[in-house]
């Protein structure tokens, strides 16, 4: 009955077609659900599952979609339109459809279905980015270049550090899908306002099993759109995330920067004026996809507060939202994916930007090393900013050297101490801790 699926394609999950499929799904399963209560004779559920066998393994075609258009322009009432277009397809024994149901309960339980597969695509495409991120991560471990704050350098790090960051927080975005799929995983099939006054509680239990689903413990006419909201702000802290690997890839393939920069194909062009052009369009692409995503959780909060039992101020949102934001998440993971597994790495540009500072990286230490031969810490504060200062303002000075020449300095620290300090490896001591702890 359930139809199997392997590698799903979003956009056709999101077909008319594949709508249609999931309406009459549910609509099945509640005729079995019946049938299990004497209900329903069960000559007439075999020849509905007889009926609309082809269209749950085949699927619905365009012209089942038309049709039902058709109908809808006379009944302006979309579930009113497939129900009597089965009905033609099923004869006499299509009037036992959508016994005791109001059209929420197969709409909803149907997005539930949809919004559940989606949401495993979804985490699919996380799986497989995580995979991408940890290969680069071990693969760049060791590649030292600068970290940079307000834009400005730092101190050193290792360019599998950021790896292991996003990892890290894609791992965190995948626990907040894992539990947006949980909570989005309930269907309800209990009549206008929720009291299954029409229908058993033990055909929703039917339905909702057989289709991977849980029921809902208490519903109006519809499924609360608490669960919505959780799982469109899921989407959307996934897309602030895409974005911000992205923003990083722009700045580090600016000319100034260059020390990545995404892979420029044989043939590429990068602009219709400039042929010297190689420009970072996949991630503009995707800081762009994000604002989009995020766009959409304003929409899905605001549909919580429906009128009473329910009113239909969600409906029209939902048929933009929910496809479109799912669309783009699935997109803009591959295109990172992708875009991470060929992004070219320049180790020695990451080696020449590190010393553009001629040994300012390294004013920390020695201000920690000055304090701990006695000196105040804004003492020597103001000593190690003077010689910074006069290194800034003279490109012909190297750090190191302006302090083994300042008898200031010296008098508190011998040349092997300094020695130690300038030694870049003191900064990378524990990148095997971190990693450990990434990825245990």
């Amino acid at each position: 009955m359930i139809p199997r699926y392997t590698r799903e394609v979003m956009a056709k999950l999101w077909s008319p077609e594949e709508r249609l499929r999931a309406w009459l799904l549910v609509e099945v399963l509640a005729c079995e659900g019946w049938e299990r209560l004497g209900r329903i004779p069960q000559d007439a559920v075999n020849v509905i599952r007889e009926r609309t066998k082809k269209f749950l393994d085949e699927g619905f075609t365009s012209e089942d979609v038309a049709r039902v258009s058709e109908i809808e322009r006379e009944t302006r009432h979309d579930v009113i339109a497939f129900l009597t277009y089965m009905e033609q397809i099923i004869g006499p024994e299509g009037r036992y459809l959508h016994l005791g149901m109001t059209s929420s309960d197969m709409l909803d339980t149907a997005m539930a279905w949809l919004m559940k597969r989606a949401m495993e695509i979804i985490l699919d495409d996380v799986d497989e980015l995580l995979a991408v991120l940890k290969r680069r991560a071990f693969e760049h471990k060791d590649t030292v270049m600068i970290g940079r704050t307000h834009g400005i350098h730092a101190e050193p790090i290792t360019f599998g550090l950021k790896f292991a960051l996003w990892y890290e927080e894609m791992k965190r975005n995948k626990r907040r899908l894992e539990a947006a799929l949980e909570t989005i995983s309930y269907g309800k099939l209990s009549g206008a306002v929720g009291t299954f006054a029409h229908i058993e509680p033990e055909v929703e239990a039917y339905v909702c099993e057989k289709m991977g689903l849980k029921p809902a413990p208490v519903s109006n006419q519809v499924i609360q759109r608490d669960r919505y909201a959780e799982y469109m702000a899921a989407l959307a802290v996934l897309a602030g995330t895409v974005e911000k690997i992205a923003t990083e890839v722009r700045h580090l393939q600016r000319t100034e920067v260059l020390e990545a920069e995404e892979f420029f194909a044989k043939g590429q062009k990068g602009s219709s004026a400039m042929p010297h052009k190689r420009n970072p369009i996949l991630s503009e692409n995707l800081c762009g996809l994000a604002r989009m995503v995020r766009g959409y959780v304003m929409p899905a909060l605001e549909n919580d507060a429906l009128w009473h039992e329910r009113d239909i101020s969600h409906s029209s949102v939902e048929r933009v939202i929910v496809p479109d934001a799912t669309t783009l998440a699935d997109f803009m993971l591959k295109r990172l994916t992708g875009m991470l597994d060929k992004l070219v790495v320049y180790p020695e540009r990451m080696k020449k930007n590190l010393n553009l500072l001629r040994g300012l990286i390294f004013t920390q230490p020695l201000l920690l090393a000055l304090t701990e031969k006695g000196l105040g810490r804004q003492e020597a504060y103001v000593l190690v900013q003077k010689r910074a200062m006069e290194v800034w303002e003279d490109e012909n000075k190297e750090f190191p050297e302006v302090v083994k020449k300042d008898p200031e300095i010296t008098k508190y620290l011998r040349e092997e101490e300094l020695s130690r300090i300038f030694d870049i490896s003191h900064y990378l001591r524990h990148v095997d801790t971190i990693f450990a702890r990434v990825f245990k």
